[in-house]
Formats: structure tokens, sequence, C-alpha cells
């Protein structure tokens, strides 16, 4: 039901923006977070925003470079990604949450997108 878009390949130091869509049944009323994943390893939290955007929250280590944010007249939400590493490198998923505040557990979310693959080469 979530459609993450934006991924793709970059050089270290720039920058990504990713968006997430959805059908408004999807996001109203619900925070959204974004996760990302590498082969092998578990799902990481990347950050999450609430249902009216007053309230933003991000893994400590990505504090500073990303940022998410939302527009709910057009039911998506973004992920800029700035001054890009190489251990960026991931599949990013963006996810609906089960209420209006949500945090960092995935058991958080009740629907997820697809994924879009970010590639940072060095």
């Amino acid at each position: 039901q979530l459609q993450a878009s934006g991924g793709g390949l970059v050089q270290a130091g720039d920058s990504l923006r990713l968006s997430c869509a959805a059908p408004r049944r999807t996001f109203s009323n619900n925070a959204v977070g974004w996760f990302r994943q590498t082969p092998g390893k578990e799902r990481e939290f990347v950050g999450s925003i609430s249902w009216r955007g007053d309230s933003t929250s991000y893994t400590d280590t990505l504090k500073g470079r990303f940022s998410i944010s939302r527009d709910n007249a057009k039911n998506t939400v973004y992920l800029q990604m700035n001054a890009l590493k190489p251990e960026d490198t991931a599949v990013y998923y963006c996810a609906a949450a089960r209420g209006p505040y949500s945090g960092s557990s995935i058991a958080s979310y009740q629907y997820w997108g697809q994924g879009t693959l970010v590639t940072v080469s060095s």
C-alpha cells in the first residue's frame, strides 16, 4: 500500500530525497517511519514523523544528516538524506504506524512499502 521511490546510485557526499506515497486512508491519523536494511542484517530504524508533522525522531547516528517531512495534502512523506556515506547503502522502507505518534519499534508499524535501493559509492 505504500510506495517508496527516489533511490539510486550516488556518490559519497551527495544528497538524495526519498518519497513515500500511499492512499489517504493509509496515512490518515498515522505516523510514518523510515527503516533501512542491508543483506544479512536486521531492519534498522531511521526515523519517524507524527501524523501532523509536529514531532520527528531519528536514530542517534543519523541526526543532523537525515530529516523527515510530510505533505498530507499529497499523501506523501519524504526522507531527505544529506552528506551520504557508503555505509548508508541499503534498501530503504517506509511504513505507516498504528497511531499518530510512533517510534523505533517495528511492531508499531502496520503497513509497509516495498523498499527502494540506495547505493552510495566511495
